[in-house]
């Protein structure tokens, strides 16, 4: 990892831990008033292990749902520089997207990434597939009609699935739990819950 990629997470990584001080301080009205405001990134160890797990599965075709401000699509960009591969990544949000686009040129990984400002569950059904590695950090209502959009037909054989926030916060349990079974029920998935960051379910498709 090279000196522009290390300097730009070092920057976010400080923005985070104001980030979490000031979600501290609020009430929780604030807090769920101001939420789009802030990273919501999946954290450093997390993002470390999905930067492995891509460029130990080679992954060339890479989707992520929940651009943010690009702090998770950092970490896979800098996987798919080694492994000659590309992201497309769906955020609604166009300042977050601004953001994402910043950090991205900052680091020098912008020409490994598509950013598509338009809802994930809307442009789901259009996007040409197969992909050999989805990362799910959206809405968490969204979980489960996003994976059953995505499989079988737009997940390689062999491809990953990474699912966020399994374990935390815990009012999202209910739809963790709900996505887990989802996908535990699907036919031809391996999934096990990984206790990384808030809690990773990592998923992949059998490739027979």
């Amino acid at each position: 990892m090279d000196h522009q990629f290390e300097q730009t997470m070092a920057a976010l990584h400080e923005r985070q831990r104001r980030e979490i001080e000031l979600m501290h301080a609020l009430s929780d009205d604030e807090r769920e008033a101001r939420l789009d405001e802030f990273m919501l990134a999946i954290g450093p160890e997390a993002g470390r292990f999905i930067n492995l797990l891509i460029k130990t599965a080679g992954a060339h075709s890479v989707l992520e749902l929940g651009t943010s401000v690009g702090y998770s699509t950092l970490w896979m960009a800098e996987a798919v520089r080694s492994t000659g591969g590309h992201i497309i990544s769906f955020d609604p949000n166009p300042d977050k997207h601004r953001q994402a686009w910043d950090h991205l040129r900052a680091a020098g990984l912008a020409a490994h990434v598509e950013l598509r400002t338009e809802d994930a569950m809307e442009a789901l059904p259009h996007l040409e597939g197969p992909f050999d590695f989805v990362l799910i950090d959206l809405w968490k209502r969204m979980y489960v009609p996003c994976f059953q959009t995505l499989y079988p037909n737009k997940l390689a054989a062999g491809g990953i699935v990474v699912a966020d926030n399994m374990l935390y916060p815990e009012s999202a349990r209910p739809r963790a739990e709900e996505y887990r079974k989802c996908v535990h029920d699907s036919p031809g998935m391996e999934t096990v819950l990984v206790p990384i960051g808030s809690g990773l379910e990592f998923s992949r498709r059998s490739s027979e």
